[in-house]
């Protein structure tokens, strides 16, 4: 399996170009990025009824997140606009749709960006989560959504306007990582930029930023890396011996250090970010890869969306029957529960999320076999 690891066990750069490549031999091919559902159809000789499916749900989806952007660009029903369009933004770039297109979806993403890329979105200080108040949690997504789409931008202003807030964005979580912080939550982060705690939610979307900032050639020290990867290794369910073996017989990760109980939501997370860190082998990715396959997402499950999302994610990394069985699940679950309209409806603790939110993690949870962005190929 290709991972397009360097010596340090981390990716390489490279992904980024081979995205960009495909992308333009398809746009010289005169294809279109994500097949329509008229598309779908007609690659029924290679490609399942499954499948298909899954890209025409994947179409109705991306046709109702366009319905919801308004004259400012926003991609929003009111809570959280910025870091809403953002997520969208991830779903449209998931199936390979890019801000220099001309058709709809290219339009949308465009106005999108430019939403996202005003001033006042974003402090002096680099930070997103301020204005639209999302906290953390939003300015993690924000820059992790900005660093997989640098050097997509529809023209060369928007580039560098992405270029430039995306980096400030990542100093942001860099200083927020160094701020005193003591015993286990050494190394993550928490809700605001000046927390001396952390969590695994939170954390997570930082690092992810971080990773992919790096393969970008943006300014992350090796040090920032390997201080997360420890964090998470201090949030494993289970004690580790002197080799970094989970003592005890199943292991996963908790929401904060020292937790025991394993959570399927921030197992999959943990599970996520270790591999995007290149740590693919690591004795904990495999014990709570195990868990997973033994206890998959069930609807009614705590933070279904956002766990299953994660899940997907996770699993397609893994590849072979593992990643295949977890297409199916997660296929399986969320197809029936598409709304007529095209979207998803969040439930439990994530119902404060509303149907964009339910709706962008559905796509990213289905659209892994795309490979169009590069903080998810393997």
């Amino acid at each position: 399996m290709n991972r397009h690891k360097n010596h340090a066990g981390l990716r390489r750069p490279s992904c980024r170009s081979w995205r960009l490549a495909c992308l333009v031999a398809l746009a010289c091919a005169g294809s279109m990025l994500l097949p329509s559902v008229t598309q779908a159809q007609g690659l029924a000789a290679s490609t399942s009824p499954e499948r298909q499916a899954t890209e025409a749900a994947i179409e109705r989806a991306l046709q109702f997140l366009l319905t919801q952007q308004n004259e400012s660009g926003a991609i929003t029903q009111g809570q959280h606009t910025t870091t809403m369009t953002a997520l969208a933004i991830m779903a449209l770039a998931s199936t390979g749709v890019t801000p220099a297109q001309e058709d709809a979806k290219g339009q949308a993403m465009r106005k999108a960006l430019d939403f996202v890329l005003l001033p006042e979105q974003q402090t002096d200080e680099g930070y997103f989560g301020q204005a639209d108040n999302s906290r953390m949690y939003g300015h993690g997504i924000i820059t992790l959504m900005l660093s997989e789409v640098a050097g997509m931008g529809a023209d060369a202003e928007q580039d560098q306007k992405i270029h430039h807030a995306c980096q400030a964005g990542i100093d942001l979580i860099l200083k927020a990582q160094r701020h005193a912080k003591q015993g286990p939550n050494r190394g993550g982060w928490r809700y605001t930029p000046d927390a001396v705690d952390a969590d695994l939610s939170v954390s997570v979307w930082q690092l992810m930023a971080l990773r992919s900032a790096k393969n970008d050639g943006l300014d992350v020290p090796d040090g920032a890396i390997e201080q997360a990867i420890g964090y998470l290794k201090r949030s494993c369910t289970s004690p580790l011996n002197a080799d970094g073996q989970p003592q005890r017989e199943e292991s996963g990760f908790h929401y904060t250090p020292g937790g025991s109980d394993i959570q399927f939501a921030m197992t999959a997370a943990g599970v996520l970010a270790m591999q995007v860190c290149g740590q693919y082998d690591s004795p904990l990715v495999t014990q709570a890869t195990t868990w997973l396959k033994k206890n998959p997402p069930a609807w009614g499950t705590r933070y279904f969306l956002y766990g299953t999302y994660y899940y997907a994610q996770g699993m397609h990394q893994q590849g072979g029957p593992t990643a295949t069985d977890a297409e199916r699940i997660v296929r399986e679950l969320l197809l029936p529960k598409q709304n007529p309209d095209g979207s998803w409806s969040p439930e439990g603790e994530e119902g404060a999320g509303g149907p964009i939110y339910a709706t962008c993690m559905a796509v990213l949870s289905l659209s892994v076999n795309y490979h169009y962005l590069p903080i998810y190929q393997r």
